[in-house]
């Protein structure tokens, strides 16, 4: 058994554990076998830098774990585990949750609401999954949803202090480069999400969720890259060009 507990030695993933992962989320066989030794040895080493909790109960076993954490590093398997190094823990709940939401209007009135989410991730803080999604993410990918590499590339996003839709970038001319893209995406989803929604128009592929703002956009957008990749490039061929070069896939 892993302990889950962070600790230095990275622990030795057993070909069973490993081979009930790929049976479990058939979106993995897209990548070559080489790209899947590094998902399996990139996946040992966040194991052994990351600490899991469960929530309510909820029992973190080898399978549970390993399932999070073949998903979470496929963001970063060209990009290198350090772009998670702001945080430690994983906080896994048996199904979603409701969370208390407050804001505070321009005229200073407080709103507070319930909000029901599957996954949530804090800037410099842990990220919170739900197990019931996790687990039924091969089955999900074909809708290009992935509640793991959400938000995990939420993560991503806040590497540089702001939730904005952009990764911290090398210049600020790939900065704007990137955001001429995204939003021009955006803008054209938000506005079939509205037409959807209002006016009985077609649904879109994505997760209407992505219509939420521009960093949701990315989130959502980036599921559905990693797991329906084909899909994603007939569907948005300018975000998978983007993406493709961000994320060092080719």
């Amino acid at each position: 058994m892993f302990s889950w507990l962070r600790r230095r030695r990275v622990p030795a993933i057993a070909d069973a554990l490993w081979l009930g992962v790929l049976a479990r989320y058939p979106f993995l066989s897209q990548w070559s076998g080489s790209e899947l030794q590094r998902v399996r040895q990139l996946a040992a080493e966040f194991l052994a830098t990351k600490e899991f909790h469960g929530a309510g109960g909820f029992e973190i076993t080898d399978e549970v774990a390993l399932a999070i954490a073949a998903q979470a590093v496929l963001p970063v398997l060209n990009l290198g585990l350090s772009w998670y190094d702001d945080f430690v823990g994983i906080v896994v709940h048996r199904d979603e949750v409701i969370a208390r939401r407050t804001s505070t209007d321009e005229v200073g009135v407080i709103h507070e609401w319930d909000e029901v989410i599957a996954g949530e991730a804090m800037d410099q803080g842990p990220v919170m999954l739900n197990w019931r999604d996790v687990a039924d993410a091969g089955n999900a990918a074909h809708a290009g949803y992935n509640v793991v590499i959400h938000e995990f590339v939420h993560k991503i996003d806040m590497r540089d202090g702001r939730a904005d839709g952009c990764p911290p970038l090398p210049s600020s001319a790939a900065r704007r480069e990137w955001l001429l893209v995204m939003q021009r995406e955006y803008a054209s989803f938000k506005e079939q999400v509205v037409i959807a929604e209002r006016f009985g128009g077609p649904s879109p592929w994505l997760d209407a969720y992505g219509a939420q703002s521009i960093d949701e956009f990315f989130a959502v957008a980036s599921e559905a890259y990693f797991v329906s990749a084909q899909r994603f490039g007939q569907e948005f061929p300018a975000l998978a060009s983007l993406f493709g070069g961000f994320y060092r896939r080719s």
